[in-house]
């Protein structure tokens, strides 16, 4: 045993990425999959045609990680570029960015820092829910 007590014990919290999809048919859909002060870790839904309107994270750098399709991402220059699975793209904090489906359906996942006003010791998101 660790130096963590019984008690103590921190569990690993796993999932698949790519299981329990969930599509909206008006606009993509952002499921929150882990939250709490530290961070937030979401999962984008698009299908074809569906486009994320250019906005900015102002806190944080947004980290994405491409996992089925292929999509157009846009960052602060504006210029649209074609990804697909196993790619990484990295925005600045504050940086304006854009995201559509063109032909297929896309799903990437989304890493913030830091969630402001989350009260201290709160989790959220679907692997949360899933470790109650």
């Amino acid at each position: 045993m660790t130096l963590q007590s019984q008690e103590e014990r921190i569990f690993m919290k796993t999932m698949n990425l790519l299981e329990e999809l969930v599509f909206h048919e008006g606009d993509p859909y952002a499921e929150p999959l882990y939250v709490n002060e530290a961070g937030r870790i979401l999962r984008f839904t698009l299908r074809p045609g569906q486009t994320i309107r250019e906005h900015h994270a102002p806190n944080s750098p947004f980290y994405v990680v491409v996992l089925k399709g292929h999509g157009l991402f846009a960052g602060g220059d504006g210029e649209e570029q074609r990804f697909g699975p196993n790619s990484l793209l990295v925005f600045d904090s504050g940086e304006n960015h854009l995201i559509r489906a063109v032909d297929e359906e896309l799903v990437f996942v989304g890493f913030l820092h830091g969630v402001p006003d989350m009260r201290p010791g709160k989790v959220g998101g679907k692997m949360a829910r899933q470790a109650e």
